[in-house]
């Protein structure tokens, strides 16, 4: 079967009403298109990019040979934290603030880069360990979704419009049939972003993945007008904070999660205590993808600022889209918190602290909007938000 990972073929994307030719082609789908050099993804859209010759994906195979590093495991304690899963967010903090020294500007959900009346915005991320439970589960149809969720999801904070999207895709020995589940989610995530898909880079590394595992990285780049970036200046008290639902863990804690799956004696078959569908279902739903939400909204009302509600969870990430002297007070009761996240603090024996450190806890993207906004968001029954609480003098995020 022809597939779209022949070695150094070209995969483009682009975003249009109608199918796309392709000469001397086998259709896997109506939104796939395979031919011996190009791959072509039909994303619905209303423009179309123009292709050309630098829009590639590549495929290199890079030898590596290296022993293999094994720890033992660290004893686990009664109350778990994400530091003791391996992750130490307050060393990612310092991270990003030395590079701060060298590269002033940078701190933002996306990088903005002017371009006559507009900017570029763009982002970048990965699904973490995520991935660890695709493998164990055999769920890859929805990790590109995630992945492409990560960095949409960030560059829509400034009010960006995304463009398009490319990814990375590193492997032992390439899997085709895997590979392509996974690029069809990236697809799927694109659709669902309305940004096309402009290629990427398929990577086989001997000896440096376990055999059957992959990485994934995407990257996003969106468009916003200069007079319309949102960028949190004009936050002021009494601003309300509205919450959009997650999905679920999305794309951030998995360290933990796995620590606390570990601890629980339950495997991703068993049932999710208390519901109809399995662990593994549970925590594999996909992240939700806010950009048509979120754009919807910027268009009828003023939304002064956005966080995208990702690892740090509601403590580190509102924070970021605040003047100095600014903080959140949130009612914990204004939401219902999904049960996969009451299992976790149960299992793990986690204190809340940590969870609304790590967690998106049922809130996926916070906006700040003035009262009247506020008002017109939670009277559209069309979706679902809730009035988390209000901006407020002071730092930090208080929970009342």
């Amino acid at each position: 079967m022809t597939t779209p990972y022949i070695a150094n073929m070209e995969l483009t994307g682009c975003t249009m009403k109608s199918p796309i030719s392709c000469k001397k082609s086998h259709t896997l789908s109506s939104n796939l298109c395979i031919s011996g050099r190009r791959c072509i993804f039909n994303v619905h859209s209303k423009s179309c990019l123009k292709l050309h010759p630098q829009s590639k994906r590549k495929t290199k195979v890079v030898s590596a040979s290296h022993g293999s590093n094994s720890h033992d495991d660290k004893a686990i304690s009664a109350s778990l934290t994400y530091k003791d899963a391996g992750v130490d967010i307050d060393a990612g903090s310092e991270l990003v603030r030395r590079i701060a020294k060298m590269a002033p500007g940078i701190g933002g959900f996306g990088g903005l880069f002017p371009l006559g009346d507009s900017y570029l915005v763009a982002g970048t991320d990965g699904v973490g360990t995520k991935l660890k439970l695709a493998f164990e589960t055999g769920i890859h149809e929805t990790i590109g979704i995630d992945l492409v969720a990560m960095s949409v999801n960030d560059i829509v904070t400034s009010g960006a419009k995304p463009l398009f999207f490319l990814d990375y895709f590193a492997t032992s020995h390439l899997d085709v049939d895997l590979a392509e589940k996974v690029i069809k989610g990236i697809v799927d995530g694109c659709k669902q972003s309305d940004c096309a898909l402009l290629g990427g880079e398929t990577a086989e590394m001997p000896d440096f993945y376990a055999t059957g595992e992959y990485d994934l990285s995407g990257f996003a780049v969106g468009i916003v007008k200069k007079d319309s970036v949102i960028n949190g200046r004009n936050i002021i008290p009494g601003d309300v904070l509205i919450g959009l639902p997650s999905s679920g863990v999305h794309s951030n804690g998995f360290s933990l999660v796995r620590r606390v799956i570990k601890q629980s004696g339950l495997s991703l078959n068993d049932q999710l205590p208390g519901n109809s569908i399995t662990l593994g279902e549970a925590l594999m739903a996909p992240t939700v993808i806010y950009v048509k939400q979120v754009l919807d909204i910027i268009n009828k009302g003023v939304v002064k600022g956005i966080a995208h509600i990702t690892g740090g969870g509601f403590t580190d990430n509102i924070p970021r889209v605040f003047p100095k002297g600014l903080g959140a007070a949130v009612n914990k009761d204004s939401w219902v918190v999904p049960p996969v996240f009451k299992w976790i603090q149960e299992a793990g024996k986690i204190e809340d602290a940590e969870m609304r450190r790590t967690f998106n806890m049922g809130i996926g993207m916070v906006l700040v909007v003035t009262p009247d906004t506020a008002r017109k968001i939670l009277e559209d029954e069309t979706f679902e938000a809730f009035r988390l609480g209000e901006v407020v003098e002071g730092d930090g995020v208080s929970y009342l």
